[in-house]
């Protein structure tokens, strides 16, 4: 058996965890790594299906310390690997894959009259109990003649690639907000939430009808108090 200090670079960096891989690029490229942050770019071919392996052994131990006998119950025999792959392919999924592509439109029409979509059906998990998350988004739009056009449906993509990742409701809206100006440039842009919390409805004061709504306006819907009332208005409540 070779000495530690004979093994090659590629003999030690095979038994490595992809996790902590991944963690030392973002770490060397100065990058954050919160829970509600895309780390897409710093993830290799190949490495999603090593962390859904790294995920379920570290599950595995959390059952086993829990005290389930997942050996012997048949309910919980696959329960670590079901957990790994709804956390990485689904409700986490948002972390690690780039945005979806959003095909963009030159606003050859001119369009310049208030543009609302929703209610969008949005799913995610608080970052404070991993608890779910399940609300409506609304979504008003001032476009200029130098907007860009996308699809009615690219907003609820951009929605679930925002929301599929452990949030705090109120970052999650201006995350939204930020990419869709990026995306549209409009004169104006507004944002409503309004999500059920299940880490207060499922556990603690097990509140089950309180809801939290909020909002973000940007320029036009701040500067205009009259824009602002119409969008709002319209907002079907």
């Amino acid at each position: 058996m070779k000495r530690p200090d004979a093994m090659s670079p590629a003999e030690i960096d095979e038994g490595t965890p992809v996790s902590v891989k991944i963690r030392e690029r973002i770490k060397a490229a100065r990058k954050r790594f919160n829970a509600n942050d895309n780390i897409a770019d710093f993830i290799e071919p190949g490495e999603l299906e090593k962390m859904l392996d790294e995920v379920t052994v570290k599950m595995q131990g959390v059952l086993d310390s829990l005290v389930i006998d997942t050996d012997n119950d048949h309910n919980t025999s696959d329960t670590a690997r079901r957990v790994a792959k709804m956390y990485v392919n689904e409700v986490f999924r948002g972390r690690y894959v780039h945005p979806p592509g959003i095909t963009e439109f030159p606003n050859a029409e001119h369009l310049n009259e208030l543009m609302i979509v929703g209610p969008i059906t949005v799913r995610s998990a608080c970052s404070h109990h991993f608890c779910p998350v399940i609300g409506k988004v609304w979504i008003g739009v001032m476009p200029n003649e130098r907007t860009n056009v996308i699809g009615l449906s690219k907003y609820a993509r951009i929605a679930e690639w925002i929301m599929n990742r452990p949030q705090i409701q109120e970052e999650a809206v201006i995350q939204l907000a930020d990419l869709i100006q990026e995306k549209t440039q409009p004169d104006g842009l507004a944002i409503v939430m309004e999500a059920s919390h299940f880490c207060m409805a499922w556990r603690g004061v097990k509140d089950m009808d309180s809801k939290m709504i909020n909002s973000v306006m940007r320029g036009a819907f701040l500067k205009d108090p009259n824009l602002r009332r119409e969008f709002l208005s319209l907002i079907p409540r």
